[in-house]
């Protein structure tokens, strides 16, 4: 193993190698790509007493000027380095290449949102002067950082997930403890890196990979901590919400079971390769990938039609491909658990129209299913996986029932020639963001992005990861000048 790279403990003051090494492998060919140390508890206590220490000293907190200038030259690096850091990406991910260079895309545009959010941010006074009790009185307002943020990360987007996650911190004048997943550590370690590279002192951002699961509970519930954010299933993320300290606040995000209403009218020239992509692209790994489409009758057959042969077309295989349009999933045990989900769909009287079947190398060929059963998990739960249900429907209303009938609850789309239609479709969806015209999966980065319901708590997006990560702190001046 003497040319893949290995990366230490990247907790600031700490001289010593971890005897704990996660191997990092392709997803793809399960290769060791790096190696990387784990931190047990001890190691956890240091980074946390850095970084509060460091909060508790205000006179040593980074000013704006000095977080803008990180932020613009880490964005100067990571341009440098954007074609290495999204092949890197992909070989560790599973995304293909054409994805990852546009994830690496929009991480730089998200930490230019970062610069952007802080030079453009004015907080609103408080009026005085407008009763007896308030005059001869004016208010200041300033935004002050919340505190030490700790970060948990998924593996679906290794690059723009640590973005929207450590860019804010830094943007808010925070120290951040950033835990990506053990999955795709290694864009994390690299873009932290890069932090540092920029001018950010090591106490500011610090990277962990608890060597298991008490370990990294304690971080996240240790009270030292004043904002947890969280990327990833709602099992954990809601349990690990129900263990935060008095005073942690949290911002959730989780997955859906992402629905589409189709109506008779829609443009399924232009309806079928977005949804294509919105439910194959990274391979359904996706908190909003398309997963249920409701359909008209009088269309629903050749949705399915058409779907199909669009799944069929799709190139599978290689990341590293530039001709790879779909990659592998994470693990191997995704790809049983995906076969089983089908397969009970099949059992329950689903129509199987294209693909469930595995592939070598942990690919699954992406897979249409033609009305499953309600009960089945297709129907109820998050695939996360390159799998798509079509139900045909005759009645409006009741479709839209059911893509309501789930206890989750992120983005939700509609497909529709008719303005009116479309506009009561959209109001009556339990949707955070409904998208007219467009998949499920459409985000750009400074839009707010919220799961309701199981789907998380709070809202994601640069300008609103933000605000979250500082508080308004109130100045009220008295002075007999003032009228």
């Amino acid at each position: 193993m003497a040319d893949i790279q290995h990366f230490p403990l990247m907790i600031a003051n700490l001289d010593k190698k971890s005897e704990h090494i996660l191997e990092v492998k392709s997803p793809f060919n399960e290769q060791v790509i790096a190696t990387a140390e784990k931190a047990d508890e001890s190691d956890i206590e240091q980074a946390l007493t850095t970084a509060s220490r460091l909060f508790t000293d205000r006179r040593n907190w980074l000013p704006v000027s000095a977080r803008l200038s990180i932020l613009e030259r880490a964005i100067q690096l990571m341009e440098a380095r954007a074609e290495e850091l999204a092949s890197d990406s992909a070989n560790e991910g599973g995304k293909p290449l054409v994805d990852s260079r546009v994830e690496m895309t929009r991480c730089i545009d998200s930490i230019r949102l970062c610069v952007d959010s802080l030079r453009s941010e004015t907080p609103t006074a408080v009026p005085m002067g407008i009763n007896p009790a308030s005059q001869h009185r004016l208010t200041l307002m300033k935004k002050e950082p919340i505190g030490v943020v700790v970060a948990v990360s998924a593996f679906n987007h290794p690059l723009n997930l640590i973005a929207h996650q450590v860019g804010p911190a830094i943007a808010a004048g925070c120290p951040v403890i950033v835990k990506p997943a053990d999955d795709t550590p290694l864009s994390c370690l690299r873009l932290v890196e890069i932090f540092h590279q920029a001018g950010l002192p090591a106490e500011w951002c610090q990277a962990v990979l608890p060597i298991n699961h008490q370990v990294a509970e304690k971080l996240v519930t240790d009270p030292r901590v004043a904002f947890f954010s969280f990327i990833g299933s709602a099992k954990v993320g809601w349990y690990l919400r129900s263990k935060l300290a008095p005073g942690t606040r949290c911002a959730l995000e989780h997955g859906g079971v992402a629905p589409v209403v189709i109506t008779e009218n829609a443009d399924l020239e232009k309806a079928i390769p977005a949804l294509a992509k919105g439910a194959f692209y990274h391979a359904g790994q996706v908190c909003v990938s398309v997963q249920r489409i409701f359909v008209h009758e009088s269309i629903a057959r050749e949705v399915a039609r058409q779907l199909s042969a669009a799944a069929k077309a799709l190139i599978v295989g290689d990341p590293l491909s530039n001709q790879t349009e779909v990659g592998p999933l994470i693990r191997a045990s995704e790809i049983v658990r995906i076969t089983s989900w089908v397969q009970e769909a099949v059992d329950m009287g689903a129509e199987l129209l294209h693909g469930g079947q595995s592939l070598l190398n942990n690919c699954y060929v992406p897979t249409v299913l033609y009305n499953p059963s309600p009960k089945s998990k297709v129907s109820h739960s998050e695939i996360f996986g390159p799998v798509v249900c079509i139900y045909p429907y005759n009645d409006l209303d009741q479709a839209i029932a059911s893509a309501n009938s789930l206890d989750v609850a992120f983005q939700a789309s509609v497909y529709s020639q008719d303005i009116d239609q479309a506009m009561y479709i959209s109001d009556q969806l339990a949707a955070s963001a409904v998208m007219i015209n467009e998949h499920t999966a459409f985000r750009v980065d400074w839009m707010p992005f919220a799961g309701l319901k199981h789907s998380g708590l709070g809202t994601g997006g640069i300008p609103y990861t933000i605000e979250d990560m500082q508080i308004d702190k109130m100045i009220v001046i008295t002075s007999k000048g003032l009228q």
